[in-house]
């Protein structure tokens, strides 16, 4: 079934697995429940646009999933798989992502403002022009990922690793160190003024704050 919508209620593509497309289905008749789909598989969706505020989304598979605009603030997303989803535009202010998988995922546009997204795999993801204000990224995987026009404030990319493919052109803001650069198979810790000028020296126009300090 798709189409099936009401006040923010939106489902515009069932996933293929039937036990996660009736949850979804009860979820969009009910008027008041959040929506608990934790380790069900709704990969293929398209809840584009859809309220999925504070929905509980743990150890869930969205692969490919399209989540275009789609309200995601304070959801449990912990664990959940989210390989080449489509999040752009998602208002992710303070959701739950730590050890999410969001490999190849597009997160142009997006609000990631406080998200928690420790050790997140975001290898090849798109986050231009996401906001990722007051995000922490700890011990996340960058590598490859687009963060061109991003902007950070208060940022923590602690142990956040980084390569020579992670796109950082018009990156802006400030953030926490220090980061871990990975180049020709050797990983080295960057942190302060070091790790401000290899994200400037590469588009961006960012600073690092020293720990306990404020923008």
């Amino acid at each position: 079934m798709s189409g099936t919508h009401d006040v923010g209620r939106i489902i515009r593509t069932m996933p293929s697995d039937g036990e996660a497309a009736a949850v979804l289905q009860e979820w969009a008749e009910q008027t008041d429940a959040l929506l608990d789909a934790s380790a069900l598989d709704l990969s293929g969706a398209d809840l584009s646009g859809a309220d999925l505020a504070m929905a509980l989304l743990v150890e869930t598979a969205l692969r490919r999933a399209r989540l275009v605009g789609t309200d995601l603030y304070r959801a449990r997303l912990e664990f959940a798989v989210l390989d080449d989803a489509d999040l752009s535009k998602a208002m992710l202010v303070k959701a739950e992502l730590d050890e999410a998988c969001l490999r190849g995922a597009t997160l142009d546009g997006a609000n990631l403002g406080r998200a928690s997204l420790y050790g997140v795999d975001a290898r090849s993801a798109c986050f231009r022009e996401a906001s990722l204000n007051g995000a922490s990224l700890l011990d996340a995987r960058l590598e490859g990922a687009d963060l061109t026009d991003a902007s950070v404030r208060e940022t923590s990319l602690n142990a956040a690793v980084l390569d020579e493919h992670t796109a950082v052109r018009g990156l802006s803001g400030t953030l926490f160190g220090p980061a871990v650069v990975e180049g020709a198979g050797v990983r080295r810790g960057l942190g302060g003024p070091e790790l401000e000028r290899w994200l400037n020296s590469r588009g961006a126009n960012v600073r690092v704050l020293s720990p306990g300090s404020r923008a």
